[in-house]
């Protein structure tokens, strides 16, 4: 069903359910300042998501779909509203605290990997870990081998990023956004430079971790992936024209 932009879709969950919301967006907006002047990425958006979903923001460049992405975690600036992951208000946290934070309990799949060049694969992995103090040494070194053979690189783990392919690449990231165990997988375009056959198996690791509870919210330009979402919503102009459960 199709919405206009004066007649909003419902993007909270029924009322019976909302004690299981684990990210709620109230009036958020995001206004950017350039030389043209103030550009609007995000307008007034309210939605909520639920423990165990699997949602799929899909939208064309430059609707928003990464603004929105930074402001669930906390990476960019709020210009208006509020967001809450667990009952924490991401935006009032100060920047050292919100870094912890998301090392603890989020997981980003950033489009660009963001692995860091110097280090080897399970180095990368490993960080997290190591930043939020979660394991022991020996116990965050098995995660992160556990987690590489998760993804398919058991044999590239002592090579750097520069090694491998960009389809092995995003698959490092997403073993590292999986190192602390997070309840939340945030991911911004994550198919984007996977072969076919690779991201039907990190669709496939996606539903899995889906099964174990855990919540992801997608960001895709592709809507061939929608049939696997538990719920899409589509964003335009920085603002939701549809929302849709399968």
């Amino acid at each position: 069903m199709e919405h206009s932009h004066n007649n909003k879709p419902d993007t909270t969950v029924q009322d019976n359910e909302s004690d299981s919301v684990i990210i709620r967006l109230q009036n958020v907006s995001k206004v950017y300042r350039t030389i043209a002047g103030k550009v609007a990425a995000l307008r007034d958006i309210t939605a909520e998501f639920r423990r165990g979903e699997f949602v799929g923001i899909v939208g064309k460049s430059g609707a928003g779909k990464s603004t929105l992405v930074n402001m669930i975690t906390g990476i960019d600036h709020i210009t208006g509203g509020q967001v809450q992951v667990d009952g924490i208000s991401v935006h009032e946290m100060d920047e050292d605290q919100a870094a912890l934070w998301r090392g603890q309990k989020i997981g980003v799949i950033f489009q660009s990997f963001e692995l860091l060049p110097q280090l080897s694969l399970i180095d990368n992995v490993m960080l997290p870990m190591d930043f939020c103090g979660t394991f022991k040494p020996r116990k965050s070194l098995e995660r992160a081998k556990h987690l590489l053979t998760q993804v398919g690189l058991e044999e590239h783990m002592r090579k750097p990023p520069t090694k491998i392919s960009g389809g092995q690449q995003q698959r490092v990231a997403i073993a590292r956004a999986l190192a602390n165990d997070p309840s939340i997988i945030v991911a911004d375009e994550p198919m984007g430079n996977l072969d076919s056959a690779t991201a039907e198996d990190i669709m496939v690791l996606f539903e899995t971790l889906v099964r174990e509870g855990k919540t992801i919210v997608m960001v895709t330009h592709d809507k061939s992936h929608t049939a696997r979402f538990s719920r899409t919503l589509e964003i335009a102009d920085g603002e939701f024209v549809d929302s849709r459960y399968n």
